[in-house]
């Protein structure tokens, strides 16, 4: 049983994601008594979640249980809750297992969907942030291909196999991608009395260009990329409404589907958003450049619910390095704090970007370097492998991916929770989240 000494200040890490887990393990250095909190007992490898979605990877393969990542860390202990208020005044934190007191807390919540306050998307539409919509997502479409396989309506059947991912960053890149591999390369012959070829999948994109974070020669790249593998690209593209038949666009175009998978936003968790300070877009909380609360030294708010510009005014982006670095960055300010020392401002580094584009194909940013192809695919296998925690999944990843390649074998195509036949026919809408 792990014991730490009651004179040591406590600091509180909620949120167990990419920049919460960083931050607990980079306290093993301080003098200090670490819980970290989150409602789920597992970290998460968002960046393969598609993967789960498109039957490439099991939900074990990419979460790791918090508990044995911190099970050699002498000063740490977590605990199974939701927090489900922040008091700044008294230093404390209203849980689903009760009060849990703080010294010094860090805020690492990570964000969620983001609908923009359409009621019909946050209803019908699948987001790709947790397990549950992963899973769901899988089960969802290999159970209209068993229905599309008996179904004798052609209009009906070519809306069951009608895939639309709205969103042209990564998420959506990687997901249609994912996605149109799986139909061509997997279920054409677990289905050979159904015409696949009739199946789509659409990718939906706002602007009029994908991946907006990546320069325009990688971004034409990626684009064409899609369409070889049979991706319907439409830029320019909005959804205004989706009542989980019919996709409503913004020029007035209605387009018939079961699927719509939302990854075209991301915002603070309602918990960041109700704190009494200045929030700003997606609402994220603006905090001091040492990554404090204003008026809350004690305070720290990284990755996803935290907004904090770069050196030309924009606001950091929502991803797993940010939220890494600024993980550093707080534990090292917190250490000084302890120390009686000034603090220091965060800097981001930037590592660069990658998006895959199916076996084979990808897109990177390296600095000035811009890469494409098999080179980058390979740079973005060998990144997110070393990325992932535990041996054993990276292993199991590893192993997965060898054998899709080789073999063009999907070995995940299974429904382990079947939908309803209501949500099945556009009826019924996904669990909120």
């Amino acid at each position: 049983m792990k014991t730490f000494p009651s004179s040591f200040p406590h600091v509180v890490v909620v949120g167990a994601g990419f920049g919460g887990l960083r931050a607990a393990r980079r306290l093993a250095g301080l003098p200090v008594r670490v819980t970290v909190i989150d409602r789920n007992n597992y970290h998460l490898f968002q960046p393969l979640l598609y993967q789960v979605a498109s039957a490439g990877l099991s939900a074990g393969d990419i979460a790791f249980p918090v508990r044995s990542a911190l099970r050699r860390q002498r000063n740490a202990g977590f605990l199974l809750a939701e927090v489900q208020q922040v008091d700044l005044t008294n230093r404390r934190l209203l849980t689903s297992a009760g009060e849990v007191e703080y010294d010094f807390l860090i805020l690492a919540v990570g964000g969620q969907t983001h609908f923009f306050g359409q009621e019909s998307l946050a209803r019908h539409a699948f987001g790709l942030k947790t397990l549950a919509d992963a899973d769901g997502i899988r089960n969802h479409v290999l159970s209209l291909f068993e229905r599309a396989s008996h179904e004798s309506d052609p209009q009906r059947r070519a809306a069951m196999l009608t895939f639309v991912v709205a969103g042209g960053g990564p998420s959506g890149v990687e997901t249609a991608g994912a996605l149109a591999e799986l139909i061509r390369l997997g279920l054409s012959r677990d289905f050979p009395n159904l015409d696949v070829s009739g199946s789509r999948v659409v990718l939906l994109e706002a602007a009029d260009h994908l991946l907006p974070a990546m320069p325009p020669d990688l971004q034409a790249a990626a684009e064409k990329v899609l369409r070889a593998k049979g991706v319907e690209v439409r830029l320019g593209a909005r959804v205004d409404a989706y009542d989980g038949q019919v996709i409503e666009l913004a020029n007035g175009e209605k387009l018939p589907a079961r699927t719509l998978i939302w990854a075209a936003g991301i915002r603070a968790v309602e918990l960041v958003q109700n704190l009494p300070v200045e929030h700003g877009t997606g609402g994220r909380v603006r905090v001091l450049p040492t990554l404090q609360l204003p008026g809350f030294p004690e305070v720290f708010v990284i990755g996803d619910a935290a907004l904090l510009e770069d050196e030309r005014g924009k606001p950091l982006p929502m991803v797993a390095p940010v939220a890494m670095q600024q993980a550093d960055t707080a534990v090292e300010n917190l250490g000084r704090l302890l120390r009686g020392q000034p603090l220091q401002p965060f800097h981001y580094r930037d590592p660069g970007m990658l998006a895959t584009i199916g076996r084979n194909q990808a897109v990177a940013q390296i600095g000035r370097l811009h890469l494409r192809g098999f080179i980058a695919w390979l740079m973005w296998v060998v990144v997110h492998v070393f990325q992932l925690i535990g041996i054993r999944n990276r292993l199991v990843v590893m192993i997965n991916w060898v054998w899709d390649y080789f073999l063009y074998e999907r070995a995940l195509r299974l429904i382990q929770s079947p939908p309803s036949t209501s949500r099945l026919s556009g009826q019924e809408a996904p669990q909120a989240r």
